[in-house]
């Protein structure tokens, strides 16, 4: 599977900077996932859960407290009003 670059930052700085190959949140319109070569596009977060994806089979999942997702060709970076993030993951098929 293809990654990308993704950022996410709240308030009090970098959560995570690396490589991933999904990224699922909960937008205005509904629940929307971004993989490698997604058309670039900024949206409103919503309150609720994200998951990340990773090449190895990895996936990081918890609460975020809305925020923002822009797409780019460079990346992608989320900014979080606040967010759940552990390493404790689990793998997923």
């Amino acid at each position: 599977m293809s990654t990308y670059s993704l950022t996410i930052s709240t308030p009090e700085g970098n959560v995570f900077k690396g490589d991933v190959t999904r990224l699922i949140v909960r937008g205005v319109e509904g629940d929307l996932a971004v993989m490698a070569g997604h058309v670039p596009f900024s949206t409103v977060v919503k309150e609720g859960n994200y998951s990340v994806a990773f090449e190895d089979g990895k996936v990081v999942e918890g609460h975020i407290g809305g925020g923002l997702l822009n797409v780019g060709a460079e990346g992608t970076t989320l900014l979080a009003g606040s967010i759940d993030w552990s390493e404790k993951s689990s793998e997923k098929s």
